[in-house]
């Protein structure tokens, strides 16, 4: 009989695998469910889809009827003028053409959206239905298919349960056969084993009368050792044949369970992805796909019918030109335009004399007014020059406000993850700053300006065309040559120009030694625009030879002074960095380490010319002082390499203006910074350096054969003063701002600092005392006690 135990296990073990079927049987029902609820999605998704497109038709259609209104209104305002031959002229006109181009993109664009909105209509969404109805009728199809795996698994887990009870109950009763067998053999070695200890004990008596008891007694005991050895053969046959059958059994449960675990692993590895994949989902990506792309194809050609529009008024903009304009206009109305008959000479009462009498008494006369007009004429044209010269450069202020590049507002489609409103993106743009009035308002001061400028120049024009005239016809009656005029002319526009031989430009030297002397501590230097006006005047000033900032005097607006020294180097017919090195230039800012990309900066400008190089060196001498003032003038290195680096470096045609401006930026600010280690110092390269009092220092041979500054032989004087008299008692003064020494003998201090004076070593520097060491202090950077100055 088989024990509690095994039954017991029997019985767990049936139950785990009854448990793992209704897990299976679970995880059957929750795959169907699922993918219940994705063909809920997509059907949900697909009716979105049309939900959108339909209305996204509606508003396309609604734009397209508002810009063919809008193009409509104004082509009907355009048809309606008066005198169309008026109106067929005008269209040869490039602002023109750039009007009738954005009107012709209007009803382009309209009849573009209309397009647009129909495909929506009649083309997407019915795609989107269809394969909405695909997937539906797909899916029930897909769902009888899963359900008929479901029931094929689950056949062959029933069949694997079956198996699984006919081998445990087989090895069951092998068990039990195996166990009464051992029960027969204990049973007959029992009984063998007692038969022969009888025998043993038996003693021999007499023979006849034990005789028949013996052969009774063993006779009984061969039959139940017979009747033992017949019930061991029984069981042994019993045992045998459910041992056969076990095993049997057993190898049916092997083979279905290794069926089985087969059919398990290929219904959820192979059979539910092929499901998903070849029913389920037959055919709806590709279907989406060309739905979408249906989309993509609609918007791309709408954007590229766009693109083909901007393209044409793109390239009517860039043919915008007031001279081909002017031109075509004279042409067209060249009866309006040309020049009249001249007039000729109407004789009086038959006198028929019809040129000038330059005969005695009247030729003397003739000849005094020639001269008297060719002197006038002389000094007209001086003066008229410097009005057109004023006049130029006032119209190319002008032009540089109103061609400033403000047009990119790239900036305002730069959408970030918040979805920021576009319009607090424009409100950061050129348009929208509170300084647009000031510009506005210099804008409208110097037009008025250019406009007195020009009708002074053009009444100046029209009289010297007068006098010229009377003049020409003078000394062609009197035979006299026109070199006169032509040669006073020339000689006296020379004598009012500057000599050109001056190393440093008189408007740089002047400009740059008063900001150092009363605008380093000046916000917004060379930043904030000045008075146009007076800019122009002190430019004249210079242009005539004359230096309006000489003195100490500081009534003048320093941005308009600033404005002067950009406005100098920003007119150079070649720019004071030549275009030829530009690339060499540009090469050098991608070096990383600074002192390595100052080196190269530094041989790439030794080879320009000794005055360039010197203009060069006291100029970013003089803005790396200024930018050491950065906390009061705010103008660090960098704010004033953008100020300065379009009038300095020009960037070549053809390059990209913005990316290249920001390399050009960079250069400058490196230069500003490392202009000691950059530029030839005062032995290497003769010629005027800059001064942090203002001043320009010469260097020159000695007569020794060495290069001796006007620092050094300041220092020399200075010395020698003081060892003269020390016993003069030292002067106390406060510093105004920070200064870092230039040389050894220069003394470095903060602002506040106390310091104690000798002498005057120069009118700019003093021989002192600071911290226990002596040296030489700036002027321009310390308070005297007056009290204490004799």
């Amino acid at each position: 009989m088989t024990s509690p135990a095994k039954f017991k296990k029997d019985k767990e073990i049936i139950a785990e695998y009854d448990t793992q079927v209704k897990e299976i049987r679970a995880q059957l029902t929750e795959q169907m469910k699922c993918l219940d609820q994705q063909c809920e999605l997509r059907v949900q998704l697909l009716q979105d889809l049309q939900d959108f497109f339909r209305k996204k038709a509606e508003i396309e259609m609604d734009y397209s009827r508002n810009l063919e209104k809008l193009a409509e209104r104004f082509l009907a305002k355009t048809r309606s003028t008066k005198d169309q031959q008026f109106k067929k002229d005008q269209n040869v006109l490039s602002p023109v053409n750039c009007w009738n181009l954005l009107l012709n993109q209007v009803k382009r664009e309209s009849r573009d959206h209309t397009t647009l909105s129909d495909i929506y209509l009649n083309n997407i969404i019915p795609r989107f239905v269809q394969v909405s109805e695909d997937s539906g009728r797909l899916f029930k199809k897909s769902k009888e298919v899963g359900q008929q795996l479901q029931d094929d698994l689950m056949k062959v887990l029933n069949e694997l349960y079956s198996v699984m009870k006919t081998y445990h109950m087989y090895n069951a009763d092998s068990i039990s056969a195996q166990s009464k067998l051992k029960e027969a053999e204990k049973q007959e070695e029992k009984q063998i084993g007692k038969s022969v200890k009888q025998e043993d004990r038996q003693t021999p008596r007499s023979p006849d009368s034990s005789s028949n008891v013996r052969i009774e007694e063993k006779h009984v005991r061969r039959s139940s050792v017979k009747k033992i050895e017949k019930m061991k053969e029984k069981r042994q046959a019993k045992y045998t044949e459910n041992k056969l059958k076990a095993i049997k059994a057993r190898n049916e449960y092997l083979l279905a369970l290794e069926a089985t675990n087969a059919s398990v692993f290929k219904y959820y590895i192979h059979d539910l992805s092929d499901l998903i994949d070849q029913c389920c989902d037959l055919g709806y990506h590709a279907s989406l796909n060309r739905a979408l792309r249906t989309f993509l194809s609609a918007e791309l050609n709408l954007e590229q019918s766009k693109h083909e529009g901007l393209d044409a008024i793109e390239n009517a903009v860039e043919n915008l030109d007031a001279t081909s304009d002017k031109q075509r206009l004279m042409e067209m109305y060249n009866s309006v335009f040309c020049p009249p008959m001249k007039f000729e000479f109407q004789p009086h009462m038959g006198d028929m004399a019809s040129q000038l009498c330059a005969q005695q008494p009247v030729q003397s006369e003739l000849v005094q007014r020639c001269q008297q007009l060719q002197s006038r004429l002389s000094t007209l044209k001086i003066e008229n020059e410097e009005v057109k010269k004023t006049m130029e450069a006032t119209l190319q202020t002008i032009q540089d406000i109103v061609t400033v590049e403000d047009f990119d507002v790239s900036d305002c489609f730069q959408y970030s993850n918040s979805m920021e409103s576009v319009k607090s993106t424009v409100s950061e743009t050129f348009m929208s700053k509170p300084s647009i009035a000031k510009r506005r308002a210099n804008q409208q001061e110097t037009e008025q300006f250019y406009f007195t400028k020009m009708k002074e120049y053009l009444e100046g024009r029209n009289l010297i065309t007068k006098l010229q005239a009377k003049h020409d016809l003078l000394q062609k009656t009197l035979g006299e040559s026109q070199r006169t005029d032509c040669s006073l002319a020339r000689r006296s526009s020379t004598v009012r120009k500057q000599d050109s031989s001056q190393a440093i430009p008189l408007v740089v030297e002047s400009c740059i030694r008063f900001i150092s002397r009363h605008g380093l501590q000046h916000e917004g230097i060379f930043r904030v625009s000045g008075s146009q006006v007076e800019v122009n005047d002190i430019k004249n000033a210079f242009e005539r030879g004359e230096d309006p900032l000489a003195g100490d005097q500081n009534d003048h607006d320093m941005d308009s002074i600033a404005g002067v020294l950009k406005l100098y180097f920003r007119g150079l017919e070649h720019p004071l960095f030549p275009k030829d090195i530009f690339h060499d230039l540009m090469a050098c800012v991608t070096m990383d380490n600074l002192q390595e990309r100052a080196l190269h900066i530094r041989k790439v400008l030794l080879v320009l010319p000794k005055t360039t190089l010197i203009i060069m060196r006291y100029l970013f001498a003089f803005l790396n002082h200024l930018s050491q003032f950065s906390e009061e003038n705010m103008m660090d290195p960098y704010n004033l390499a953008i100020c300065f680096g379009p009038s300095l470096m020009s960037v070549p045609e053809g390059h990209d203006q913005v990316s290249c401006q920001a390399h050009v930026n960079e250069l400058i600010k490196t230069i500003i910074i490392q202009h000691e280690n950059i530029f030839p110092n005062s032995r290497e390269l003769e010629g005027p350096v800059y001064s942090r009092g203002g001043s320009t220092e010469d260097y020159c041979d000695s007569p020794h054969g060495e290069t001796t500054s006007a620092e050094d032989s300041t220092q020399d004087v200075a010395t020698e003063h003081h060892t003269s008299d020390d016993e003069c008692e030292p002067i106390e003064a406060i510093a105004k701002f920070d200064y870092v020494g230039r040389t050894a003998r220069e003394l470095s201090f903060k602002k506040g600092a106390s310091l104690l004076l000798y002498q005057r070593a120069s009118d700019d520097w003093w021989e002192g005392r600071h911290n226990g060491i002596d040296g030489l202090i700036p002027h321009q950077y310390i308070v005297v006690q007056d009290t204490l100055i004799s």
